[in-house]
């Protein structure tokens, strides 16, 4: 069965970079801006106040070789066994605090993004509106159409049922998801309506958790896209060749993006750094539109999953198609107030700071786990 869904996952994930790749370089984004790549080593010169204050900030790691390291780490403390669980909970510390140190960065981007889309506003008047604004639509139509014609295609021709009755089985989950920009935020809910809607339990537990971090189509999407857009902008295309290297790469870093929110943009930072490290001073743009585009990647993230849980079902014989269509029809209707079987969070139990949280605590902000809370609460 997990040979079998990680499978499905690459599959769906590298059709939806090329995809993304095909319609970047159909509309061209991006094209004309002319940005001037940021020379820091030029600014430092004329301004030793900036020279300082850049010099205490680190310079990034090359993110091969960090994932490389963190592959082996990860395998040797599977053999490990009961022996690695001490540095296992200590790694888990170790990512809630880069988790609490990528959200004061965050606090801070807002500023960042109006300065990099001012001075290209400013630069070159409205064709900067008009190349984000094409970026956005395309992206958008391109999420469209990849859920409507591929997973809806996949969908009624393994299954039978079709996209549609899915989508509006699943409306107020999409209604979260829009709202928090954030596929994590209705896990435990797509869980327990698939459950719900006739696949087994087992079948949902490994593939629906496994599917948020390997199968993430709307993030793909926006990679190969973002990516081109950056390097139309500062007039550094990419060519065939180096298309196909940044989507091998970005085959590799797609698997190891959350579905939370500013996951994609991360991921697109990891990969411009790695691929072609000159493209990164094009980023700011990008920052200041990827919340408008953080909810289709999302939705489209939260869709992929429904399907694959869906199609996986019934590839494994796990799908009671009859229930499904009493679910799909209305007949069967989902108990909106109970979520079962998955996600459940106790909240008379006491909080243990060496256990690792889960995906569905991590998506619950207010929850002592969880990776999104922003604000700390304190008795003096």
């Amino acid at each position: 069965m997990g040979g079998l869904a990680l499978l499905y996952f690459i599959t769906m994930s590298t059709f939806a970079l090329a995809l993304g790749l095909v319609v970047g370089n159909l509309i061209h984004p991006g094209a004309g801006l002319h940005l001037t790549p940021y020379n820091p080593g030029a600014k430092a010169a004329m301004d030793p106040t900036t020279a300082f204050l850049l010099e205490i900030i680190p310079g990034s790691l090359p993110v091969l070789p960090v994932l490389f390291v963190a592959l082996l780490v990860g395998f040797a403390l599977q053999k490990m066994g009961d022996a690695g669980k001490p540095l296992l909970n200590l790694l888990s510390l170790i990512q809630g605090v880069v988790f609490r140190i990528l959200m004061m960065v965050m606090w801070v981007a807002p500023i960042g993004a109006f300065g990099a889309i001012a001075a290209v506003v400013g630069a070159t008047g409205w064709s900067a509106i008009g190349a984000m604004a094409l970026l956005m639509g395309a992206f958008y139509l391109t999420c469209a159409l990849f859920i409507v014609v591929v997973l809806g295609t996949i969908l009624r021709v393994v299954t039978g049922v079709s996209i549609f009755k899915l989508m509006r089985y699943l409306a107020r989950e999409y209604l979260l998801i829009f709202a928090t920009s954030s596929s994590e935020s209705a896990l435990p809910r797509l869980m327990a309506k698939l459950e719900h809607a006739g696949v087994s339990k087992p079948v949902v537990g490994v593939t629906v958790p496994t599917g948020y971090s390997f199968n993430l189509d709307g993030t793909a999407i926006y990679l190969t896209m973002a990516a081109l857009f950056v390097s139309n902008a500062m007039g550094m295309r990419m060519s065939l060749g180096e298309q196909i290297g940044l989507l091998v790469f970005m085959i590799i870093a797609s698997k190891g993006a959350a579905g939370v929110t500013g996951a994609g943009l991360a991921t697109l930072a990891a990969g411009l750094q790695s691929h072609q490290p000159a493209l990164l001073g094009g980023m700011g743009v990008i920052v200041g539109i990827d919340k408008f585009m953080s909810e289709a990647r999302a939705l489209t993230n939260f869709t992929g999953n429904a399907v694959a849980t869906l199609v996986l079902g019934k590839w494994v014989g796990e799908f009671d198609a009859q229930k499904a269509q009493a679910v799909f029809s209305g007949q069967d209707a989902f108990d909106e107030a109970m979520v079962v079987g998955h996600g459940e969070i106790d909240s008379d139990a006491g909080f243990d700071p060496y256990e690792s949280p889960t995906i569905a605590e991590q998506a619950v902000e207010g929850h002592p786990g969880s990776s999104l809370n922003v604000t700390v609460g304190a008795k003096l």
